[in-house]
């Protein structure tokens, strides 16, 4: 990509990236140099220092395309170093970018946002979180699709292989509402300490809606339960059970933490192993230590829970993994100020 300001007509330079192929289909903000320069010094990174290097793909990521692309997306340069922390959770090989980016599945990157920054951003974790309004997450989320598109590739029909594609690749970006939680936030809960602010990512598939308006606890822990054993999503990977405040007080006044609720979904989730033979699902053996009952995850760990949503409601989300047996896993990442990236490059 070129850098813009190449012309002083903004309609002009939105219809040229469209037809460079630049966006998601969405027009764009024409960035300048100046706004650029903003996002690197909001995000403590150089131009031309790489943040991650792709070597199924043969390409570099640089900060400066990184900014470039968040600038189009319609960021601001206070949301750099969220942006910047996912890309680095992405590139983990444990994520498995390469395979989720071109899988024919349509994964796309949820991102779930823990930490004073959800506040200082503007970032949703109340209601409508996975739909729009909200300029943090759906800025956010855009920005890693179009990096997605134009610093690895990931364009459709070509690198990008979706069969039928997931609402959630234009943006797919929330915060934990954890002053509404019974529990532990996502990111005290996988050992960051207090006051952190934290990124996790897994790629995808859209969310399931867990609907229960009058259950109480183990009513609507069975009904995510059941919820769970699709047959259509069976993958035994990881997955998020976003819970909404409702539903994590009812479940909260039986089951005090989420080891309880992880244990109890797995237990009491799955698919029998013959419908997945008889559908041809699976034609070879299957996982678990139960060979009658196939869990969509391997160990009740596999099963991530965040709560997020309006406070009055009975609806939840199960949102699983686009892969078979963790072909991908979730991935978590502090974010840094500028400040600590660029000490963080001293050491």
């Amino acid at each position: 990509m070129e850098p813009a300001g190449w012309t002083e007509d903004t309609h002009s330079a939105i219809e040229e990236y469209h037809r460079r192929g630049w966006t998601d289909g969405l027009p764009v903000v024409p960035p300048t140099g100046e706004r650029v320069a903003e996002f690197l010094a909001a995000g403590g990174m150089a131009e031309d220092e790489t943040l991650f290097h792709l070597a199924e793909r043969r390409r570099s990521v640089p900060a400066g395309k990184v900014a470039l692309n968040a600038v189009m997306a319609g960021c601001l340069p206070g949301y750099m170093p969220v942006l910047l922390a996912a890309l680095e959770a992405m590139a983990d090989p444990d994520y498995n970018l390469h395979s989720s980016a071109a899988s024919t599945g349509g994964a796309a990157p949820l991102m779930v946002v823990n930490g004073p920054v959800r506040t200082e951003i503007g970032l949703n974790m109340g209601g409508n979180i996975f739909g729009p309004g909200h300029r943090a997450n759906a800025a956010i989320g855009r920005a890693i699709r179009l990096v997605l598109i134009n610093c690895i590739g990931a364009v459709p029909h070509l690198l990008d292989r979706s069969t039928q594609g997931n609402p959630g690749k234009y943006s797919f970006t929330f915060a934990e509402y954890e002053e509404a939680s019974p529990w532990e936030p996502l990111s005290a809960e996988k050992g960051f300490e207090a006051g952190r602010s934290t990124v996790a990512l897994l790629a995808t598939e859209g969310p399931h809606n867990i609907q229960n308006h009058y259950g109480r606890a183990r009513g609507i822990l069975d009904t995510a339960a059941h919820t769970m054993s699709s047959l259509g999503s069976m993958s035994a990977g990881q997955s998020f059970i976003v819970f909404s405040p409702e539903h994590a007080a009812l479940i909260a006044k039986e089951f005090r933490d989420k080891r309880a609720v992880k244990e109890y979904l797995f237990d009491r989730s799955g698919v029998p192993e013959a419908l997945l033979r008889e559908t041809g699902k699976i034609t070879t053996p299957a996982w678990g230590e139960n060979p009658g009952r196939v869990p969509h995850a391997l160990d009740p760990e596999d099963i991530w829970i965040a709560v997020a949503g309006g406070e009055a409601g009975g609806h939840s989300a199960w949102i699983p993994s686009w892969s078979r047996r963790r072909n991908g896993v979730t991935v978590m990442r502090p974010v840094l100020s500028a400040g600590e990236r660029r000490a963080k490059k001293k050491e």
